[in-house]
């Protein structure tokens, strides 16, 4: 076979694959940055390419295909290759100066990461950072992100993590809505309060049961999809949101719900590959990440 007649995108198999793994379009295009549209042609191209159906609907997802299954596992090893690529490129690297990603909460990289940018930019003016805002674990051995902050220790053995910080969450709401509602002195009167949601609203429900909090789905007549939106309808009055210590109590707009608590504790972990650890600009950040966050968690 003459190989240099083979035309192969790697983009469409890295959608093919990102969309095998995350179940659906919609959670693809949200891991992958990329609209769904977009997403969606990218693997209808592929199948075309290769003569294949890879994916059929069940529900409101995708469920692979026999011949997507057999074809996942050779994207998944095109995946690994591609990120040690890029991996091992980067690493070669001796200059401070460059594109670092950084990949956090929604609520982190809106909260936390705009008060560290300023304190990068005079100390690394050659350095470009990316703030890769999403609640989805991002994947740093494909590259798509050189630096995550997480509230979870990764388990996989090629990823370095550091704990750097505790942040602790609870509830805060405006004082006009508290008014409304009423007297509030234990967990039992939440029952008559208005939450607001997530799109994962009942993994939400059953979190908030499992701390004492007697919830269901009727105290949630407001959903938001990201963290930033349900923080601003807590502000607007719309009901009892969820959000650091931190950054709720440096709120004027909001109070604590119940001063005692509940009170919703998670560390904080930089995360990044094994082999980016001696790149200078990555280590850069990865100091400046370390020393800041704490400082900046403790005083909200």
């Amino acid at each position: 076979m003459d190989w240099r007649s083979v035309e192969f995108d790697w983009n469409r198999a890295r959608a093919f694959l990102v969309t095998a793994e995350e179940g659906s379009l919609s959670a693809a295009a949200r891991a992958l940055n990329m609209a769904q549209p977009t997403l969606g042609r990218q693997v209808s191209t592929l199948e075309a390419e290769l003569g294949v159906t890879l994916f059929e609907r069940v529900g409101r997802g995708l469920q692979l295909t026999e011949a997507g299954t057999r074809l996942l596992d050779h994207a998944r090893r095109m995946g690994d290759a591609a990120g040690a690529l890029s991996l091992a490129a980067r690493g070669q690297s001796t200059a401070v100066e460059g594109h670092v990603a950084i990949t956090a909460s929604e609520i982190y990289s809106t909260w936390l990461l705009p008060r560290i940018l300023p304190r990068l930019r005079a100390e690394a003016p050659g350095i470009t950072i990316e703030v890769v805002a999403s609640n989805a674990i991002r994947d740093l051995k494909r590259r798509e992100a050189d630096i995550a902050i997480r509230n979870a220790r990764p388990d996989q053995p090629d990823l370095i993590a550091r704990l750097v910080a505790e942040d602790r969450g609870t509830f805060f709401a405006t004082p006009a809505y508290l008014d409304r509602l009423g007297h509030i002195a234990a967990l039992d009167d939440l029952a008559r309060a208005d939450f607001i949601g997530f799109d994962d609203t009942p993994n939400y429900i059953d979190a908030l049961r499992r701390y004492g909090v007697p919830v269901s789905e009727a105290n949630f007549p407001v959903i938001a999809s990201t963290h930033p939106a349900h923080w601003q309808m807590a502000r607007a009055g719309l009901g009892i949101g969820v959000g650091p210590c931190g950054l709720g109590d440096s709120d004027p707009d909001l109070r604590r719900v119940l001063p005692d608590g509940p009170f919703f504790d998670y560390p904080v972990w930089l995360v990044a590959h094994r082999e980016l650890r001696t790149n200078p600009r990555v280590r850069l950040v990865w100091d400046v990440l370390a020393d800041a966050l704490p400082a900046l968690l403790a005083e909200g």
